[in-house]
């Protein structure tokens, strides 16, 4: 079957899916809506949480960016997935006591203000459409190459069905719904790793091809990945490039990031029982570890795949370099898309791909007749080329769009909902209309998730930076916000409200004002010049990606510091930190 055919079903069969799903777990009050009615099993709720976590970011982008920077995509790995071992240990059951709805509702109970929920309000808006601009990024990505229909119309598709399971299900219906695609997700990702794996090495394992010597030669994968980049000008992918101080603030920033996740720790509110919380985070930690253990070797094996084919004999001879006219179908389609782009710069009519930045070899590259880099790569289509460059049957590559598209709507979907109750729980019922019936909340709370959809989709049809690098920028900014004041919430009688605004605002204003000052994240004139993002010009040599820990460290001090100069808190508020941290 012709492969946009076989899309259109398999992506149609998984939307029916969805949207039945929706329908059959349809919110009947604000309770289902905002917490799925309390009654999640901590199994459910853990696979639950892996898909609304697993975003594009997962999917998409992050074995691209260990496909481009080698060894120090690793930070990703240990980051994203080690912050759920501060989740488990320090907020996941102590959240799940406090038993309420979200996390600005928290933070306004136990600092005993409406000034604290509001600001609460405000990070978590920021962080979430920070966050959600990288997934409607990674559908439009989607639709555009396999579907092909236009970005816009593709994030139309999306946030029409992330409308109709969000705003008519809430919680509920994003629960189960998550639940239905972190199984076509890690499907979808898993099956293609291994027809690669058992293509370049034999073993069907992707971990263990890792590993293992390529197929009709006796070097191992990555030292024959290594031979084949370093011949090309890049660092060879074995080797780090980062400062060992700037992988551990980034680590520490995503590891932070990923425990002040709006959209993650309102998970922990929707299981019956406090141990339940600690349980789902295991699960979760189980299930995300399924695709990370798997993404670098996916990564590997890509960027031996595409390095090959387009450089397909020796290095600086005529035949060596691919020619532009005998490109093959699926750089075609991706060119299509905006993402693969060429530029013969010589007008030799063959694809010259090498790192042009690197001194030695450019000068070296002149001697050949080359004239600089001609290919350029989004790192975001690695994951999704991958299927097309091994040549794999088309089902596959079906399946891999669906996978895809799953990643980011379910992680869009929960982004949304916690947008959305946000205004209606926390801004509306909890600060403006605190009399309002629980009916008008719930029509309240849908019209905001509609609203938020539709920015949503704008921020996806311009997208600030590429998809994972969007999303370390919200890990960053959650963990230098809303991370401090909740673990401090919980351990500490003295911090007070005053430390706790004073906190939240630092953290916030600094981390996005770095991020935005070297990286021009939504504003124009940002990235001037005199910000060029390289490390000389990066505070203590961290690099934006990692300045969440600077910011984190920042909101602790002021927070701390505020509080011990201002009033105690009242003796209720001690009394609450002890009924959240008894283990009864």
């Amino acid at each position: 079957m012709e492969l946009k055919t076989l899309t259109y079903l398999v992506v149609g069969a998984s939307f029916v899916l969805y949207v039945g799903i929706a329908i059959w777990s349809k919110a009947a009050d604000t309770k289902d809506f905002y917490v799925a009615g309390g009654g999640v099993h901590p199994l459910a709720n853990g696979m639950a949480t892996a898909a609304d976590w697993m975003s594009a970011a997962s999917f998409i982008s992050m074995a691209g960016l260990i496909a481009f920077i080698g060894y120090d995509g690793s930070v990703y790995l240990m980051g994203w997935t080690g912050g759920y071992v501060l989740l488990a240990l320090l907020l996941a059951p102590y959240l799940r006591k406090f038993g309420k709805f979200t996390v600005p509702e928290f933070i306004g109970e136990r600092y005993y203000s409406r000034t604290a929920r509001i600001v609460a309000v405000i990070c978590l808006i920021v962080i979430s459409f920070t966050y959600v601009a990288g997934q409607m990024r990674g559908v439009g990505i989607v639709f555009s190459r396999f579907l092909e229909v236009p970005i816009g119309l593709g994030l139309v598709f999306g946030m029409g069905i992330v409308f109709v399971y969000a705003v008519l299900g809430g919680m509920k219906g994003i629960t189960y719904t998550q639940i239905a695609q972190y199984c076509v997700l890690i499907f979808a990702y898993t099956v293609p790793a291994i027809f690669i794996a058992l293509q370049i090495t034999g073993s069907a394992i992707p971990q263990f091809a890792f590993g293992s010597p390529v197929q009709g030669d006796s070097m191992y994968l990555l030292e024959k990945l290594d031979q084949v980049v370093t011949a090309l000008g890049f660092a060879a992918y074995t080797d780090g490039t980062k400062s060992t101080f700037d992988i551990f603030c980034i680590a520490a920033a995503l590891m932070f990031g990923t425990a002040g996740l709006p959209h993650v720790l309102v998970r922990f509110f929707t299981v019956p029982k406090v141990r339940d919380a600690r349980y789902s985070a295991g699960w979760a930690l189980f299930f995300i570890g399924l695709l990370y253990l798997t993404a670098p070797a996916v990564g590997s094996m890509a960027r031996l795949n595409l390095t090959q084919t387009i450089q397909t004999g020796t290095v600086g001879t005529e035949t060596g370099n691919l020619a532009y006219e005998q490109r093959p179908e699926w750089f075609r389609t991706w060119e299509a898309t905006g993402l693969l782009q060429f530029n013969d710069r010589n007008g030799d009519g063959r694809i010259q791909y090498y790192n042009d930045q690197n001194p030695d070899f450019a000068s070296q590259a002149e001697s050949f007749g080359w004239n600089g880099n001609e290919l350029t790569v989004d790192p975001d289509i690695i994951v999704l080329a991958n299927p097309e460059i091994a040549l794999l049957p088309n089902w596959v590559i079906a399946l891999v769009a669906a996978g895809g598209i799953a990643a980011a709507l379910s992680t869009a979907a929960g982004l949304l909902l916690v947008i959305s109750a946000a205004i209606s729980h926390d801004l509306l019922k909890g600060v403006l209309m605190p009399h309002i019936s629980e009916r008008k909340e719930l029509l309240a709370g849908r019209i905001s998730a509609a609203i938020a959809i539709v920015i949503a989709g704008f921020l996806g049809y311009y997208p600030p930076a590429f998809v994972a690098q969007v999303v370390a920028f919200a890990f960053g900014l959650a963990g230098a916000s809303l991370f401090p004041p909740i673990l401090l919430g919980i351990f500490s009688k003295r911090v007070n409200k005053e430390g706790a605004i004073a906190g939240m605002i630092t953290g916030l204003v600094f981390t996005y004002g770095y991020i935005e000052y070297f990286k021009g994240l939504f504003l124009p004139w940002a990235g001037a010049p005199w910000a060029e993002n390289v490390a000389e010009n990066w505070l203590f040599g961290i690099s934006p990606e990692g300045i969440g820990v600077v910011g984190a460290f920042l909101n602790f001090g002021v927070t701390i510091i505020v509080s011990q100069m201002t009033a105690k808190p009242p003796i209720e508020v001690g009394e609450l930190v002890e009924h959240i941290r008894s283990p009864r």
